[in-house]
């Protein structure tokens, strides 16, 4: 079964969530070119990425395991955010507001798989 990614509000939010990355990690010190700011942002982009591509999977089961991938791209975001607010590249604040986002993707991810699941 085949679902219509552009629909799905998680989909949506990872979007989002990846133009916020995006604009925060600019303002990372240039030296973290290849480091820090290469890796949050590959990881903002998996997440939206992932969706996509395991929506178009012929079963639920693909799907679900590329919602896993999702997932783990999400926890690993938010390792490297935690690690970019340490090392005084992000605020508390914009650490705060960026995993208070990712947590809801992280939700309806998992929610998501579940329904899967279930049908």
């Amino acid at each position: 079964m085949k679902h219509n990614f552009r629909e799905l509000k998680v989909w949506q939010e990872a979007i989002a969530l990846a133009k916020e990355v995006y604009l925060v990690s600019a303002h990372f010190p240039v030296s973290e070119k290849f480091g820090l700011i290469s890796q949050v942002n590959r990881a903002a982009v998996s997440i939206p990425s992932n969706i996509a591509e395991g929506s178009g999977r012929g079963t639920n089961k693909d799907f679900s395991n590329f919602l896993s991938i999702a997932l783990g791209s999400a926890y690993e975001l938010e390792t490297q955010l935690v690690l970019a607010k340490e090392f005084g590249y992000i605020s508390e604040a914009n650490l705060g507001f960026l995993v208070e986002k990712l947590t809801s993707i992280e939700k309806k991810i998992s929610n998501l798989q579940n329904r899967l699941r279930e049908s």
